[in-house]
Order: C-alpha cells, then structure tokens, then sequence
C-alpha cells in the first residue's frame, strides 16, 4: 500500500516504529495541549505574534483620526504602532502623547487592556484555559457481529493526540425508553459489562466489546426493538494523560439508528511490503458486511 512519508507521522510504541496517518486536526481547545508540547522557541513566536497583532489592531484605530497622537514620530502607521506598544505596555515615555478627546479614549480602552490582561491571563484565563480536554475519537457505527461463537457488540475509539493516556478506563451504558405496568414511560440506564474495560496505556486505537448473552440487556433484542424504545449507547473513557499529569474525560453517545448489524469494523492497523506498521485514523469510521470468512478482528492496543 502506498503511503506519504512526509506527511505521516512516526513514533515509536512497544518497541516498534509506527506510521500515523490523517490525524484529526488541531481544534481551537486544543490550544493549551499545543503550547504545553512545542518547543520553546515556537512558543515565544506565538506570544510574540499575538503581541504584534494587538498593537496593529491598536495602530489602526489611531490612524482613523489623523493628528491624534502629539509628536508622533515617524509619522503615520509606524509612528502609531510604537505609540500602541508604549501604550499597551504603560510605559509612556512622554514623548508622544493623545492631543484629542478620540485618542484619549483609545489609549484609555488599550491602557486598561494592557493592565487587565497580565491579570486575565496569569488568573482566570488560565484556569479557563488551562483545563484539560481529551482527543478521543469516537467511531461513528457501533457493529453487532458474531465473533468465536458469540454475540458482541463493538465500539471503537481513538486517542488523536498519538500520546500515553495511563490507565484508561472505560464504561458502557444503554438508554432506553420503558413503560411501566400501570402504563408510565421512563427512562432507564443499564450498565453493559465490557470484556476488558481497562487499559493501562491508550496510544491508538482501543476495540471495546460487550456480550450479548443471556446476562445482557441486549440479549433477544434487535433493530427494530432498540427502535422502539429509542435505544441509545452512551461510552465514556477517562484516564491520565502522561503528557500534562492531568485527568482526561471523553463520552460520546450512539442513537440507535447508528448501529450496524452483522457488520464488521476495518483495521486501523496493517503493515506494508516493507514490514512498516501503519495506523490510519481515517479507518476508524470505516465499517463494512461481515463476510462468512472474515476472522477475528485485528485490535490497535499499541
């Protein structure tokens, strides 16, 4: 199978190297993930370029009034956009200074901004910003298939940050509508028991699996019954994630319509004539018929 080196990314896990391939992007959330695994100097030029953007913000609303800014030197919008640093960082030097009511309020709203923002950032934006959000992926078909004999329902998730997330654990529930004797509709959660619900170091990908058997919720039920009582699963995953020591969460919900029966997923993993493992995320909603000699699936527990 041919694939793009230089777009794939390489890691090593279990002692092998593997190819990671269509990596979901990057989210605005994501921010604070990102500033906490760059390397230093990439996290300086991202300070320095918000620093710059704000005063040419600031440097624009100056000029929309001409001879705002007394000795302004140079003259136009380099002249404003030293006077906005000045500004921003309360320095005022004295030199240049608002002569008119418009440039007073400007430099007013900026001085405030300035002195607010060591404040915002070092307190409540930080905590805000600083809270952790996981990169969980969820497949968007859960399947039922037979597998060595029996009845199981799968689902499948995805860590899109390809790093450790220690001792993962994982609980599935349903959610359905039922009636009572005397006619009352409720909602009902049921737990259902996966076959391995922990797993001390999600990387890729995790398969998790439930019987269908005669202790299931599910067992005797099928499409049209999970219909009926407008069924849905509801998968949450928590751990730690090694990178920032900070709890992780994820839950994503599957309406019953989204179900696939006597399906089965595709690998996330295969590896190419050269012995290269390979995971491609862009499998991950892949889902197709179970064929009468498919075997057993091929998990991504590196």
């Amino acid at each position: 199978m041919e694939y793009d080196k230089k777009r794939a990314r390489r890691i090593e896990a279990g002692g092998r190297s593997l190819f990671i391939h269509n990596l979901p992007a990057h989210s605005p959330q994501d921010l604070y993930h990102y500033c906490m695994t760059i390397s230093w100097p990439r996290f300086y030029l991202f300070i320095a370029a918000a620093f710059i953007a704000l005063n040419v913000l600031f440097a624009g609303l100056y000029q929309l009034q001409p001879n705002g800014i007394a000795n302004q030197f140079p003259q136009g919008f380099l002249g404003a956009f030293f006077f906005s640093v000045e500004t921003l960082a309360t320095v005022g030097y004295g030199d240049m200074h608002p002569q008119t009511l418009y440039s007073h309020w400007i430099s007013m709203l900026e001085i405030f901004i300035g002195m607010m923002s060591i404040a915002l950032i070092t307190g409540v934006t930080f905590a805000r910003f600083s809270r952790p959000r996981a990169r969980i992926v969820f497949t968007n078909h859960p399947v039922v298939r037979s597998l060595n004999g029996e009845q199981v329902l799968m689902l499948r998730a995805a860590n899109a940050r390809s790093n450790v997330i220690i001792d993962a654990s994982a609980r599935l529930r349903l959610l359905r509508h039922e009636r009572s004797a005397d006619g009352a509709v409720f909602r009902k959660l049921l737990d259902l028991q996966l076959t391995r619900d922990q797993h001390p170091m999600f990387l890729l990908g995790w398969t998790l699996m439930h019987k269908i058997d005669e202790s299931s919720p599910l067992y005797g039920l099928d499409a049209a019954a999970l219909a009926a009582g407008k069924a849905q699963l509801i998968l949450s995953i928590n751990g730690m994630d090694e990178t920032t020591l900070q709890p992780m969460v994820a839950r994503h919900a599957f309406p019953h319509q989204d179900i696939r029966w006597n399906h089965a997923f595709a690998d996330l993993l295969y590896t190419d004539e050269d012995e290269n493992d390979h995971v491609d995320y862009l499998r991950l909603q892949e889902v197709h018929p179970l064929r009468p000699e498919e075997g057993d699936l091929r998990d991504v527990d590196a």
